[in-house]
């Protein structure tokens, strides 16, 4: 790959790491993000700071077949895989959004009721009938919904996003969390208030 266009690679994992982390979206090795080039797959090293990206914290492996660089990927690569193998996406980004995770616990969908919510996400549906740990369990499942809805949240542990970009999959997650957050607090305003 030119060195030029490795760099602007680079630089992108880093601006949308970055806001992950600026707007509270991931904890410091939390989330993970992926693009896809053709049959191979840049996914951030497990156990990265998202936040704090370099070079070396990019993963360069295969879409269909492990590799060398295989087992210093994000320990998500299988879900990552498995929306590539469903979905036109080109890019994933898996955040742990605090308000949308707790709705997630006991809901199957975030219905937003903000107007921005309701026009862009409408409905989010929620993976798993009860909390998950290891989303490998969950990889196909997140793959088919995503195939009808650009982010879907990972009951108990966070959401999946895609784009043909990392800018677009970033937009999914904030414009979740955001509703999430609106929609928390309206429930909390409800039940304070007697409904």
């Amino acid at each position: 790959m030119a060195e030029w266009k490795k760099t602007a690679l680079l630089a992108g994992f880093q601006i949308i790491g970055e806001d992950l982390a600026r707007h509270g979206l991931v904890s410091s090795h939390g989330g993970n993000l992926s693009l896809r080039l053709g049959e191979r797959l840049l996914i951030t090293r497990r156990g990265s700071m998202l936040g704090r990206l370099a070079e070396k914290d990019i993963m360069d492996t295969g879409l269909f077949a492990n590799d060398r660089a295989t087992p210093l990927a994000s320990s998500e690569l299988a879900v990552h895989r498995a929306i590539y193998h469903e979905s036109t996406a080109l890019a994933v980004v898996h955040a742990h959004p605090v308000h949308a995770v707790a709705l997630s616990l006991d809901s199957d969908e975030v219905v937003p009721v903000d107007a921005e919510g309701s026009y862009l996400l409408k409905r989010v549906p929620v993976i798993g009938r009860e909390v998950i740990v290891k989303t490998k369990e969950v990889a196909q499942e997140v793959a088919l919904a995503l195939k009808e809805h650009p982010i879907v949240i990972v009951r108990g542990h966070g959401s999946f996003a895609t784009g043909q970009l990392l800018e677009e999959a970033l937009h999914w997650t904030t414009a979740l969390e955001e509703s999430a957050h609106i929609l928390w607090l309206w429930q909390l305003r409800q039940a304070l208030h007697g409904g």
